[in-house]
């Protein structure tokens, strides 16, 4: 078994483990208490309940949750990459199709518990998602081409997006509920924001005797680039060579071993960088 199919299997079971997380989300959180959880899937829910209240029309919610997703697909397909967006495709049909299949499931009375609870697990299938090199399509796919074209997070513009929905179904359904599902999302947004790495950025500063096996090594798994500065150990007189990087927060680890496995005796030092000015390469999806 190839090394690319190992991966793509393991992103396979971590797509579906996600897909599973929001669809209980759905059954067991939202649809048992009458919330809405925000982005397409929230725009959706509240399609189908005004055409069930006021037209009595029974509508699919997988149905209309894959037609909101087409759009945003083709721009993804077209300027985030292929795998990333077949991961995703596959991540909202299982959604939509566990969503469906799967009885919605009484856990508890209180409604704050629920909405505090329901935002964690669409939260951690979102990050799973992610982690899985795909999302959960939708606003997700807006936020991840708005992010990738202007290199910095834009989860909480999707909050703000999902909002104004949330306020829309307030004055159609009741606000008890809307200020509920608000506080739903807002959980599952911060959850998200806190613990996604791929826009934060961390500087390493690299003290080493052995700067060129490093950075070679580097070059052959980053496109990120290095700066050489040259002096000499206080205590040793040995003469140094400081090495600066920036680099995602994702890439950290790896980056780190690498070095290690060049320069056992080397010094890193890791800091968090505000923001950055200049060219630098942001590691593409695949």
């Amino acid at each position: 078994m190839s090394l690319q199919l190992r991966k793509d299997l393991k992103s396979l079971a971590m797509v579906f483990i996600a897909s599973l997380l929001y669809a209980i989300a759905i059954t067991s959180f939202v649809n048992v208490q009458g919330l809405f959880p925000g982005g397409f899937s929230g725009l959706s829910l509240l399609i189908v309940r005004i055409f069930d209240k006021y037209l009595n029309i029974r509508l699919s919610f997988g149905l209309i949750y894959v037609l909101f997703n087409i759009g945003p697909t083709i721009l993804v397909y077209k300027y985030i990459g292929k795998r990333f967006t077949i991961f995703s495709i596959v991540n909202y049909l299982l959604t939509s199709l566990l969503t469906e299949v799967l009885p919605n499931f009484h856990l508890v009375d209180d409604i704050l518990l629920i909405a505090v609870f329901g935002g964690l697990f669409v939260g951690a299938s979102t990050l799973l998602a992610l982690k899985a090199n795909a999302c959960g399509g939708g606003t997700d796919f807006i936020a991840i081409y708005m992010a990738n074209r202007y290199q910095k997070a834009m989860w909480n513009y999707i909050f703000i997006a999902n909002a104004i929905i949330l306020s829309i179904a307030g004055a159609l359904f009741g606000w008890e509920k809307a200020l509920y599902s608000i506080i739903f999302q807002f959980v599952a947004t911060q959850l998200v924001n806190t613990n996604h790495q791929r826009y934060k950025l961390i500087t390493l500063t690299i003290i080493t005797e052995k700067p060129d096996q490093i950075c070679a090594a580097i070059f052959e798994r980053s496109q990120h680039s290095l700066t050489k500065l040259w002096g000499e150990g206080a205590y040793s007189h040995k003469p140094k060579c400081m090495l600066y990087m920036v680099l995602n927060a994702f890439e950290v680890n790896e980056i780190i071993d690498i070095i290690k496995q060049q320069d056992p005796a080397v010094f890193i030092n890791t800091s968090h960088s505000q923001r950055i000015i200049g060219n630098f390469t942001q590691k593409p999806y695949e």
